[in-house]
């Protein structure tokens, strides 16, 4: 079976050999390519690479623009209004990040149902948290430096409320989903020590660094620490199943990632 991750510049992407670990482990033997396409590209080249793989894995900034070359979307995607997921014989869209999101939580001992949770940033992956962290009856509080995205996933969202500045006070959890962090605002934090320390659990879905300045202020502050590597890698197990036609397994997840980072030997 023939599979690839298409975006605007997939050259670093690490998903062929994470895929790949996965499919392997559960008895397959897979291909899988990166495949980067200009945005001025994409529209005369999307129907054709639908048909020349089995599967498809969408990333930045094709999530949205794929939609229109499919036939139906499953689960989160309709809802997300975004797909990183597409079964071609099909043609049907999924989004497996919110899964991935949730499942990363619940196998590090995280449970939000009933508690107070910052979100910073309302981009593609802040509304997929967003919306999951609100469906298991969190209370979310989401700020983004544009208002506006604030504002829009809490208008979607029952349980979610937009926030024009963020002010320390007691909360369980606070996610980054920013970016900031990562590439060139290495040795940052998007909020301060202030605002940390009053929480109980940080995640920060950056994994590249690992510890980013975010989650290295958290632990000085005694905090539970957790990164994204975990849902990058759920997000890709509960795509491996709709493609293998598997029936996804939490324990199973949590084993292969253990020996996932035991190869990367991390």
């Amino acid at each position: 079976m023939k599979f690839a991750v298409i975006g605007k510049d997939v050259s670093r992407s690490t998903s062929p050999e994470m895929h790949k670990f996965i499919a392997q482990r559960l008895g397959y033997d897979i291909e899988y390519d990166k495949i980067s396409v200009p945005e001025a590209e994409f529209e005369e080249k999307i129907d054709g690479l639908i048909g020349q793989y089995d599967g498809l894995n969408v990333t930045i900034p094709y999530k949205l623009a794929v939609i229109p070359h499919l036939k139906s979307l499953e689960g989160d995607a309709p809802v997300f209004g975004a797909v990183n997921t597409v079964n071609t014989a099909t043609l049907t869209g999924y989004n497996t990040d919110g899964l991935g999101f949730m499942l990363m939580l619940k196998l590090a001992g995280i449970d939000a149902a009933g508690k107070k949770v910052l979100l910073l940033g309302a981009g593609g992956a802040g509304r997929s948290v967003a919306k999951k962290l609100a469906d298991c009856g969190a209370a979310v509080e989401v700020y983004d430096k544009c208002t506006a995205n604030a504002e829009n996933v809490a208008s979607e969202f029952e349980g979610v409320v937009s926030v024009g500045e963020v002010l320390p006070e007691k909360r369980y959890l606070i996610i980054n989903a920013t970016g900031v962090g990562m590439h060139r605002t290495v040795g940052i934090s998007p909020v301060g020590e202030d605002i940390i320390s009053g929480c109980e659990v940080a995640v920060d879905l950056i994994y590249e660094p690992a510890k980013s300045r975010f989650l290295e202020v958290a632990e000085a502050l005694g905090k539970k620490i957790v990164n994204g590597r975990a849902m990058l890698f759920y997000q890709a197990y509960y795509a491996e199943c709709i493609y293998l036609g598997l029936e996804p397994d939490a324990d199973t997840a949590e084993r292969l990632f253990a020996e996932y980072l035991k190869e990367l030997g991390l």
